[in-house]
């Protein structure tokens, strides 16, 4: 469950022309309201940020955005910023439901009375059948490793001949089509321009600064959305 509410001020990144948005808010645990530390935030199955030591987080996005909450254990949460948002900065309570597995039938066997004795116990009698399987297996994969197929042979690998054969008839003296690297003129420009300013650097995660009275507002809201009077 997600709660959102539109709080007043503006945002730390509104710039002309710019429709993105602050999401400040904490990650909770439904069923105990305790907060998770290290929530992983993606927008657009790109990872961004990480929940604080109290649950808290603060991420920029933009409209028709989604953001999804990622923790191991528990369902992901998913929160679509919507095109008709009005405002700049929004409060997000997350809580996050436990995610169940069952796992089948665990079978335990006891561990033996003395271990130093299976451990060094001689090892079971060869099989001779087994043995001959082995030799076999031996001798067969030899063979194939040696012999040389030749033209029309349908035990020879037809399409490692079809590609000789293209090779010789189009390529031969040329570029073999493999090695052949793709080059623009228009490449240029973004080339020169990454080697005189290197490439972009990252923009650094937002720092939450949620206040007590905040979080309280958003922890009795979902209170109040279970029926819980406090």
């Amino acid at each position: 469950m997600i709660l959102i509410c539109c709080t007043s001020g503006f945002s730390q990144v509104q710039g002309p022309g710019e429709a993105r948005f602050v999401f400040s808010g904490v990650v909770r645990d439904a069923s105990t309201t305790e907060p998770l530390p290290n929530t992983q935030i993606f927008i657009r199955r790109s990872f961004v940020t990480a929940s604080e030591q109290d649950g808290t987080f603060a991420v920029s996005v933009s409209r028709r955005d989604t953001l999804v909450f990622r923790l191991l254990g528990y369902q992901p949460a998913y929160l679509y910023v919507s095109d008709t948002l009005t405002g700049k900065e929004f409060l997000a309570g997350v809580y996050m439901k436990t995610d169940t597995l069952s796992i089948g039938e665990v079978i335990i066997v006891p561990r033996p009375v003395n271990l130093r004795t299976e451990i060094f116990k001689p090892p079971p009698a060869p099989n001779q059948e087994l043995e001959n399987a082995k030799y076999n297996m031996a001798v067969s994969s030899y063979q194939g490793k040696m012999s040389v197929g030749k033209l029309g042979d349908p035990a020879s690998n037809y399409s490692v001949m079809h590609q000789q054969m293209r090779t010789y008839a189009f390529e031969k003296g040329t570029i073999p089509s493999d090695r052949i690297v793709g080059f623009s003129p228009f490449m240029i420009v973004p080339a020169a321009y990454l080697l005189i300013n290197g490439f972009p650097q990252k923009p650094s995660a937002m720092k939450p600064n949620l206040t007590r009275q905040e979080m309280e507002q958003l922890h009795q809201r979902y209170l109040e959305s279970k029926g819980i009077r406090k």
